[in-house]
């Protein structure tokens, strides 16, 4: 069985693996795709801790306020940014999925939306990590997502391509 460290690995610097790994377990899929999530949780969450210490030392009153439901606040917060970063992650992995079947039709590869779907949280990778990486540059967001977008589908397109081809008829 294929480790999650393997598929890390894989889906950053050999792409042509995913179209392998297409055969994996949707189970596995999905908890490869819960390890980024988590990544970029913790990633968000850390960075909400680091900015409410910033903001709090500008006023008087909202440390006080702060230090008081600290044992509330910090655990709803991280809840919020495992759910939040779930949704949009999953979301982002089904929209590339859909996009990635228009590609197999072009390509005249075979191939179902489950495949792709697998293919596609497998891809992500890159994406995800370039978001936490863009976040300490002056980069704007709208640039750091159009690379991102650009990198998934060159990375599903090259992947695509090692699809088996459609039989003629």
């Amino acid at each position: 069985m294929v480790k999650h460290s393997q598929l890390f690995i894989d889906s950053l610097i050999h792409p042509k693996k995913l179209a392998a790994y297409r055969l994996l377990t949707i189970g596995k899929v999905i908890q490869y795709v819960f390890l980024l999530v988590s990544i970029m949780a913790i990633f968000s969450f850390s960075q909400f801790v680091l900015g409410v210490s910033k903001e709090e030392s500008n006023f008087i009153g909202l440390t006080d306020y702060v230090k008081n439901i600290q044992w509330l606040l910090y655990p709803f917060a991280l809840i919020l940014q495992f759910l939040v970063s779930t949704i949009v992650l999953f979301t982002q992995i089904s929209i590339y999925a859909f996009a990635s079947l228009v590609i197999l039709k072009i390509m005249n590869r075979r191939g179902e939306y489950r495949h792709i779907w697998r293919t596609s949280a497998l891809a992500i990778t890159w994406a995800t990590l370039l978001t936490i990486l863009f976040s300490f540059t002056p980069i704007s967001q709208m640039l750091a997502s159009l690379i991102g977008i650009v990198i998934t589908l060159t990375l599903l397109t090259l992947a695509i391509s090692k699809y088996p081809k459609k039989l003629k008829k």
